[in-house]
């Protein structure tokens, strides 16, 4: 196989999350997950490859959360974040860096390019007029007030966004706005604020947006409309006490903008790993050298910070970093028709997940089922149809035949095929195919069809067997039994490589069935289509997967036995 495009380096990022709450499968398939599936793709292609992210703990949710517990905002992330990066590891997640916005390296990066930026006269201060609680005697920046969108109506859009419509707002726009935390309706003061004037650089950014044939429709036409109705200055601080202190002269007691905060952790993220590993300039390659690419995976409401703020702010610093190449936003996964809601227990956690299935059925289920176009909609109807029918009696019937029929009448070597028949021939390059056309998949981050490209390979494997029926040719005939069980054999291999970046533990123990050497994540994807040696003796097969034996109303009821455990923290 031809390798594609080599990328050299390889930046791969996911949106920062939010860990006043533990994040459900919705928050998990647009941005950790499906960021860890590409960067594990990225590396069997052989590139240098960083998977970087972090806990965003700054911000309005946090002290929210906080307040709302009695306990410190710093408590309440100190806990949260140790749990939250245990949850990704246990959900395979491959972080070379996974950090916070708490991290020193990142506080201190962040006040040094906002000064940067500020030297370069991009960043300016006025008085302005903000919401403020008498009851609680606080200024309400963003999501500690809630009200009516100015745009499309929603009666709980947030001060700083509305989830209905993705505009950005701010907390003034809102109609009929109230405090969050008493319910009260809030008066109007004057505040003295910093702000970024992002009007200057709204050419370079459509420039950047028009040219890059990396962004998909939804983030590039979002963006351009976006700009199209003019960039206004954005507000970089906050009247809050937690979060990073605004380094400007007379911003005392302001800190910086929880968003502003966010995305300049990729490039700090970034610099503490290369620290870490006792190489400090080595971060520059990732951010400067032009062979470098940035990913970024995030959902669709997030897409105005990565192709509006975060450039801005780059291109403000009047350094060459590299922008992003490409910004994978995915649309929501919605539970049975409605958002994912804790308090009306609508949606399923990321930690609820794992004491019902294995990591891998999920990781596999969120993929083929990525909302790339579209929103999606959760059931337990369709999960069990991915899981059972994709999954069990697709992949893992196929793999399961050939491995145990290799083991009882090849005594586990693969057969010596005396000659290949034509049909056999296009079988095999029929696989070739669909590996190729996963890959081109995977570098343009359509993770479902890449996805749906591994079941078709299990599907090709079926059919093939089904039609040759090897286990009665085997009776008459045991020299062509050996030439389909070896083209069998061909295709399990080439379906534990294109597995890997989906379902890591599963593909690695499909790997050490295959007896192959070292680990299916150090090897390179070329090898899905590198023939399995007649003779290679194999392991003895077992099940890679289990039919899930259970409808909707018992998996309810499933979920709800997990939910009256005591729950750990979080």
């Amino acid at each position: 196989m031809e390798s594609a495009v080599k990328l050299g380096k390889v930046l791969v990022t996911s949106a920062w999350p939010y860990i006043n709450v533990i994040p459900h499968l919705g928050n998990l398939v647009g941005s950790i997950l499906s960021a860890d599936v590409a960067a594990r793709y990225y590396r069997l292609r052989g590139d240098e490859v960083l998977l970087v992210s972090g806990s965003d703990e700054h911000g309005t949710p946090i002290e929210v959360e906080a307040l709302r517990q009695g306990i410190t905002p710093k408590a309440l992330t100190d806990r949260n974040h140790a749990r939250v990066a245990e949850l990704f590891q246990r959900w395979g997640i491959s972080f070379d860096n996974y950090t916070r916005t708490e991290s020193p390296v990142h506080k201190e990066f962040v006040q040094e390019t906002l000064m940067k930026i500020y030297r370069n006269g991009y960043i300016f201060s006025q008085e302005t007029q903000m919401l403020y609680c008498e009851h609680d005697q606080r200024f309400l920046p963003d999501r500690f007030v809630e009200g009516k969108c100015p745009y499309c109506g929603y009666e709980r859009a947030r001060g700083d966004q509305c989830d209905m419509c993705g505009r950005l707002l701010e907390t003034t726009f809102l109609i009929e706005p109230r405090c969050v935390i008493c319910g009260n309706a809030p008066t109007v003061k004057t505040t003295r604020h910093w702000y970024i004037d992002l009007s200057k650089f709204a050419e370079p950014l459509t420039t950047y947006i028009k040219n890059n044939q990396q962004l998909p429709a939804n983030a590039k036409n979002f963006s351009l409309n976006w700009i199209k109705e003019g960039l206004k200055p954005r507000a970089v601080t906050r009247d809050v006490e937690w979060g990073i202190p605004a380094p400007f002269p007379g911003a005392e007691g302001k800190t910086i903008y929880v968003w502003v905060d966010a995305v300049l952790g990729y490039v700090s993220a970034t610099i503490e790993y290369c620290r870490r590993i006792g190489e400090p300039e080595k971060w520059r390659e990732f951010w400067f050298d032009k062979s470098a690419k940035t990913l970024y995976f995030v959902g669709k409401d997030n897409i105005p910070f990565h192709t509006i703020i975060l450039p801005a702010l780059l291109l403000a610093t009047g350094e060459d970093y590299n922008l992003p190449w490409n910004v994978s936003a995915t649309e929501f996964l919605q539970f049975k028709g409605e958002k994912a809601s804790k308090s009306q227990r609508i949606g399923i956690w990321i930690d609820e997940a794992l004491e019902l299935f294995p990591a891998d059925y999920w990781r596999f289920f969120l993929m083929v089922t990525r909302p790339e176009t579209k929103d999606t909609n959760f059931s337990w109807d369709f999960f069990l149809e991915k899981i059972n029918a994709d999954l069990n009696d697709t992949l893992g019937n196929f793999i399961h035949r050939t491995l145990s029929f290799i083991n009882a009448r090849f005594n586990s070597e693969i057969p010596q095929p005396q000659k290949l028949t034509p049909d056999d021939e296009a079988v095999m390059q029929t696989v070739k195919e669909k590996v190729e056309e996963a890959a081109r998949e995977f570098e343009d981050a359509k993770l479902q069809s890449a996805a749906n490209m591994l079941i078709s390979i299990g599907r090709i494997g079926n059919q093939y067997l089904n039609e040759k029926e090897p286990w009665n040719l085997i009776k008459t005939d045991k020299e062509r039994a050996a030439a389909i069980l070896y083209v069998a054999a061909q295709i399990v291999k080439a379906i534990a490589v294109v597995s890997a970046p989906f379902m890591p533990s599963t593909a690695e123990q499909l790997w050490q069935t295959l007896n192959l050497s070292g680990s299916v994540h150090k090897s390179i994807w070329e090898e899905a289509l590198k023939p399995l040696a007649a003779g290679h003796k194999i392991a003895k097969a077992t099940p890679l997967f289990r039919k899930i034996d259970a409808d909707e109303k018992k998996l309810d009821e499933m979920l709800a036995k997990i939910r009256e455990k005591p729950a750990k923290p979080l």
